[in-house]
């Protein structure tokens, strides 16, 4: 497995096929890895689109169970892991790319799209996350229990205070998405496709709303991912998208 490097930051990353680079988000929380975009997405995404796309996965910096690392820059939660996902396309030679993010990869998306607008040609957000008024501290408290412990292990300069500080920077009660505002979504110009959830941690009404104030917004078919006979129907329509807004 390759590695990006810089400074104290080191990035384990995969990439298959060639043509237009597509940059594939993982979800699983703060524990995003390879694995989990190969494993247990609702779809392979490397596997479908690499005969189209040079596709490109990374582990999370500090993911439990995945190879990166990374300091925890208390004051910059969503800017450093951008930070990170930018590096690696500067490291491999990218300018402009597309991005495909499940779950927590959706605000990653918008950041990166707030950060290098010139640079993120289209955007897939899949099950996004979000604020959730009924679950509105469930990110938080997800990260807390199955991302949290296992890093404190693994680093003992990490202490739970900076975790808290951390997590409260992350996973703010915004009433919307937590990496960018309303007013960003509207004046967002990036053509996005999005695949509706409806879970605690990717909640309808969040994405629903985003999706009609993005001018350059579409929506997938909803549902998408139960029965699982519908999975290939949004596969065909994300292939659709992406072919719609690469550049020639």
């Amino acid at each position: 497995m390759p590695f990006y490097e810089k400074g104290d930051v080191r990035i384990a990353y995969e990439e298959a096929g060639t043509g237009f680079p597509l940059l594939i988000i993982a979800g699983g929380g703060l524990n995003s890895t390879i694995e989990w975009a190969m494993q247990s997405a609702p779809f392979n995404a490397m596997a479908e689109f690499k005969n189209e796309y040079r596709c490109i996965v990374t582990d999370l910096r500090n993911a439990h169970g995945g190879q990166s690392t990374g300091p925890l820059e208390v004051d910059r939660p969503w800017d450093s892991y951008t930070d990170d996902q930018l590096g690696l396309m500067d490291h491999l030679g990218i300018k402009r790319f597309i991005v495909l993010g499940y779950c927590i990869g959706a605000p990653y998306i918008w950041n990166l799209v707030k950060r290098a607008p010139d640079r993120v040609v289209a955007a897939v957000p899949a099950q996004p996350v979000g604020w959730n008024k009924a679950h509105p501290t469930y990110m938080r408290d997800l990260s807390l229990k199955s991302w949290a412990p296992e890093l404190i292990k693994r680093n003992p300069a990490i202490t739970q205070d900076m975790i808290d500080k951390f997590l409260n920077r992350m996973f703010p009660n915004p009433d919307f998405l937590f990496s960018v505002n309303r007013d960003f979504v509207r004046s967002c110009l990036t053509p996005m496709l999005i695949l509706l959830d409806d879970t605690p941690g990717h909640p309808y009404d969040i994405a629903w709303e985003t999706a009609m104030l993005a001018p350059r917004s579409e929506l997938a078919h909803y549902p998408w991912k139960e029965p699982k006979e519908l999975i290939p129907i949004a596969v065909r329509q994300i292939r659709s998208f992406l072919r719609a807004h690469r550049p020639a």
